[in-house]
């Protein structure tokens, strides 16, 4: 399958009932899988009229206790931030997809990671996180889903599958172990899933639920914020997912995300002068502090590689701590870092 395929299918076997979208290359093959094969499995489909209204359909779904997703890619994804901000204001699970192409502005439809930022650090308005998963293959593509929704069920919590346009667009091999992975016969939770008492769901025989995020009485958004702040330090301590290769005795580490980090890993394999290791950060946030801070210890020098204009990087050195040199080499506008350029950067910081 290809990248958009895989997650589209992870996604329904992961028991995603409700997709709203709008087209956007690169990641068009996730709204046209799920036209086909939503409706084929008792899920509902809508192209929305923009991305903004597909988002706010996301947040009715959910509120609904639907597992619901969206996706898009980079501008769209700027359009769903008040959304998305809202969502984490009524601590609604939802998925976001963003296969970021190269901006800023409408820029291009080639691969580029300048989305970091926005993914991170909130990108919508008010103190709020989203979970971030960058996988790197077409396989973690489609596994990663399960993980998401699972998260965001977990935390009633907004999570982002950050990709790219190479990710989306190239095709692997895929392994699916199992026909339904979590099963989901309607809209609504089936028993196996976890329960939402939360929702919106009719209360015949019960009180009346009430999700909104605008709380005007003196203290209680106060009171919300740190409920949040609560919940994503738990996140911080359970949740944080890292792939590290050959650090063991290693004169330099390489931190690399997404597809970036297949270039990388390759790269450790390729240079003989020096021992090369790779930290790959697989939830971007919570961000893999304490394994960057361990091996600043350890390494002559820390090189970060991005396909943007150093973001990633910033959260490198704030783990570090001014333990270890920090470098930086990324390309931009849909640029792809080669791994001779990476190796040339490697033997200039190891002079």
């Amino acid at each position: 399958m290809t990248g958009n395929e895989a997650i589209a299918e992870g996604a329904i076997r992961a028991g995603c009932r409700f997709y709203a979208g709008y087209p956007i290359t690169p990641q068009n093959e996730i709204t046209a899988y799920m036209a086909k094969h939503m409706p084929q499995r008792k899920g509902i489909f809508i192209q929305a009229e923009s991305e903004i209204s597909a988002i706010n359909m996301v947040l009715g779904a959910a509120a609904a206790g639907a597992r619901a997703m969206t996706s898009s890619s980079s501008p769209g994804i700027s359009l769903k931030q008040e959304g998305i901000s809202y969502l984490a204001g009524c601590q609604l699970p939802s998925v976001i997809v963003n296969i970021m192409r190269g901006g800023p502005g409408l820029g291009n439809i080639s691969p580029s990671q300048s989305d970091y930022f926005q993914a991170v650090k909130g990108g919508g308005h008010g103190d709020y996180h989203s979970i971030v998963l960058a996988p790197s293959t077409i396989q973690e593509a489609f596994d990663f889903m399960e993980i998401a929704f699972d998260l965001a069920d977990r935390y009633r919590n907004p999570v982002i599958i950050l990709g790219d346009g190479m990710l989306g667009q190239m095709m692997e091999p895929l392994l699916i172990k199992s026909e339904i992975r979590n099963p989901c016969l309607s809209g609504r939770q089936a028993k196996s899933e976890t329960k939402k008492p939360w929702a919106l769901s009719g209360c015949k025989n019960r009180k009346p639920n009430v999700i909104r995020s605008l709380l005007l009485k003196e203290g209680a958004l106060e009171r919300l914020n740190e409920e949040l702040q609560k919940k994503y330090n738990n996140i911080r301590a359970r949740e944080i997912r890292y792939e590290t290769f050959n650090l063991k005795g290693a004169d330099i580490a390489l931190v690399a995300y997404g597809t970036v980090a297949r270039i990388a890993k390759s790269v450790c394999t390729k240079v003989n002068k020096y021992k090369v290791g790779l930290i790959r950060p697989i939830t971007l946030w919570p961000f893999p502090c304490r394994i960057v801070e361990d091996i600043a210890d350890k390494v002559k020098a820390i090189l970060v590689v991005e396909m943007s204009a150093g973001q990633m990087v910033e959260d490198v050195k704030l783990a570090v701590g001014g333990k270890a040199k920090v470098a930086f080499f990324g390309r931009t506008g849909g640029g792809i870092p080669a791994e001779e350029e990476i190796i040339n950067k490697i033997r200039l910081l190891m002079r």
